[in-house]
This record gives C-alpha cells, structure tokens and sequence, in this order.
C-alpha cells in the first residue's frame, strides 16, 4: 500500500460523526473567507476499517435505481467517503466552506469488485489546485484499499466561486466530443429525492431538501444530488452484472430541478450489449440542456 509522505499529517477517523453533528460542523466552516491560495497543506484522512453494509446498500441502491445482480453500485463506495470530505471542509486545513462549493466533474475508477461484507481502508487527500474563469479549483483524491490491494479510487473537482487570482493552470473540460448521441430511456427524479438521497448518503445540503429550504440559497427549487444523477443514469446504463473493472468521468453541466423528467442520451443502445465504452448525456426532457456528460468504459473479467 502506498503510504503518505513523512510530510503530511494523518487524522483518523475512527467513527463517522452523525448526519446532524458533521452538518453543524460544516455550517460553522462557512464563516471562512481566504484570500489566494497558492497550495493546500498535506493532509491525509482516513478511516481505518469500514465494512460494506448489505442493509445500506440495499437502500442506497433502490433509491439509484439499481437491481440486486448489479452487485454493489460502481459509485457506492463514494458515500464511504463523504464523511472524511466533510471533516475535511469542517477543518483548519481546508481554506474554503463546503457550502457555496460547486462540484464541477467526478472521476471514479474500480479496480476489482466489491462484495458485501469487505473490510476497506478509506482514505482522502487534497489534490491539484487549478484556475477557473469563475473562481478556484480544488480536487480530492479517494482511496479505498482491501488488504493490501487498491480496488476503487476516485477524484472529485470542485469550484469555489468567487477566489480572484486563482491559484494553477487553466482548468480544461476532458469531454469535448461531439459525437452524435440519440435518447434510450428517461427517469423521474421525483420531488422527494433529494431527501431520500440525502439520507442514504448522508449529503443533507439544504439545496436538495426542498424548495422551501433551496431558495434560501438563491435556488428556485431544490436540485437533485449530481451524485444521484450520475448514479441513476449508471444504474441503466451498466449491465445488471458484477463488473470487474469500470471507469466513469463524468462532468456536471445544470441543475437537475426537482421534480423534473430527465433523459438519457448515449452513442450505445441501453437495451442491448453495452460496448466496452461509451459516451452519454443525461439532459432534460425536451433534450436541449444538459444536466451531466459522462465517459464510461468497463471489463467483465
């Protein structure tokens, strides 16, 4: 296993805290107000021993879409993660809040499968600082390790509006293909998803609770999690199958209002063999405006 740096300080976190308590901690965090950031400090969380959970797992993948012989959701593992991101945007060695944070793209790599009942290593650092023509770019850097053996990675990109002089090289779209895609499927996202979501995951940002509470925020009407999307639009997509190896990138583009009617748009037809990669699209329902835009590749064996 790769280990980090004699440099960089290692805060474990033995026992993620409860939904409310890490929710209070981050709205304290909104107070910060930093100026340019020129590198973010080393640090690495982890959380030393977490087991897949078959009830929450069962729950997280009816509200996705998922089906049983789909094994555990190629994004799962991601909700192991949101607590050490939360402690992270809640500490002294994040400069920026996590709310008012926009989550730009969402890289997710898995390099065997996963079973109920597996022992994980979970692990997050900061990454790469880019610039933005709306303000600073920040990654994290996901690791999930079984034994000694990395099985799932991801890196999420997140824009904090509003930093002049951000810090990096220009931030640069990976999905400016213009190949033509045509309409699979569609799927509801239901006024009360957001909630159901938010449960599971543990992200009960006020931006997806309600409308009520959303346009607290300068939002007409609740959004749905980008997570839940992206999810929702893999659970059709991927074949209903334990997968061996699968990488998705994918990039947020416009609010997913709820409720709405979404579209998946793809270069692969969901009701047949999906090829071993593929381009899609989830937009909304008169298929003008895209909600995400997404590669996706896998191997069976």
């Amino acid at each position: 296993m790769d280990s980090p740096t004699s440099s960089t300080l290692t805060i474990e976190i033995a026992q993620a805290p409860g939904t409310w308590a890490g929710l209070a901690a981050v709205l304290k965090a909104s107070r910060k107000r930093p100026g340019r950031i020129e590198s973010l400090p080393p640090v690495c969380y982890l959380r030393p021993a977490v087991k897949l959970d078959a009830a929450n797992i069962a729950t997280y993948a009816q509200v996705c879409g998922y089906q049983p012989e789909h094994g555990v959701p190629l994004l799962y593992p991601q909700m192991l993660t949101f607590p050490l991101a939360m402690a992270y945007f809640a500490s002294q060695y994040c400069p920026w809040p996590a709310m008012g944070t926009v989550h730009l793209a969402n890289r997710v790599q898995q390099h065997a499968p996963l079973h109920v009942g597996d022992a994980l290593r979970v692990e997050m650092r900061p990454g790469l600082l880019l610039a933005h023509e709306k303000g600073q770019v920040f990654s994290l850097e996901f690791q999930i390790w079984k034994d000694q053996t990395l099985v799932w990675e991801a890196t999420q990109t997140l824009l904090r509006l509003g930093v002049p002089n951000p810090s990096g090289l220009p931030y640069v779209s990976a999905l400016q293909h213009a190949q033509p895609l045509s309409v699979q499927t569609s799927f509801m996202a239901d006024a009360g998803i957001g909630r159901r979501y938010g449960r599971v995951s543990g992200d009960l940002n006020p931006i997806h609770l309600s409308a009520l509470s959303a346009k607290l925020f300068g939002f007409r009407r609740a959004i749905a999690h980008g997570m839940w999307t992206q999810a929702r639009a893999l659970a059709a997509m991927l074949p209903r199958q334990a997968l061996a190896q699968t990488e998705v990138l994918v990039e947020f583009k416009t609010p997913l209002y709820l409720p709405s009617r979404a579209t998946l748009w793809s270069t692969s037809a969901v009701a047949g063999p999906l090829p071993h990669n593929a381009l899609f699209e989830v937009r909304n329902a008169k298929g003008d405006k895209p909600h995400l835009r997404a590669s996706l590749s896998y191997s069976q064996s």
